[in-house]
């Protein structure tokens, strides 16, 4: 079986790298992007099983990233998970009714990390993990 394959968007180049080194870790396939408009057109390319989207990028909100990729009907059925630095109270119910999976609030700590992520792609179990 194939590694999940991962799509990361953060405009934060060390969260990218931290993000990025601890998936790989956990014997993912990761790919990145910076912005909205880099974070479309990867999973464009990528059709990745997973996106994990910050909120506040460039070239278009990571609201507008969701409304873009449930709009498209070869990307709307691509789960979501949010993980973000703005406030849990004020974004959590818009994040889940524009259709993504989970909102995490950075920082977030590993295992919770991993384990929305597993919930996310609807893994039943650990696919090799090194650490937790």
């Amino acid at each position: 079986m194939n590694p999940a394959d991962i799509l990361i968007v953060d405009d934060d180049p060390d969260m990218l790298q931290a993000l990025q080194i601890r998936l790989k870790a956990s014997g993912y396939d990761v790919h990145c992007a910076e912005d909205g408009i880099g974070a479309i057109s990867e999973a464009r390319r990528h059709a990745p099983d997973l996106i994990v989207l910050d909120l506040g990028i460039p070239s278009g909100d990571g609201f507008v990233v969701l409304d873009t990729l449930r709009a498209n009907i070869d990307l709307s059925s691509i789960p979501v998970i949010v993980l973000s630095g703005r406030d849990r109270r004020a974004n959590e119910e818009r994040v889940l009714n524009a259709g993504a999976k989970a909102f995490l609030q950075k920082p977030v700590e590993s295992n919770e990390f991993l384990a929305a992520i597993r919930q996310a792609l609807g893994e039943t179990q650990k696919p090799g993990w090194l650490y937790d």
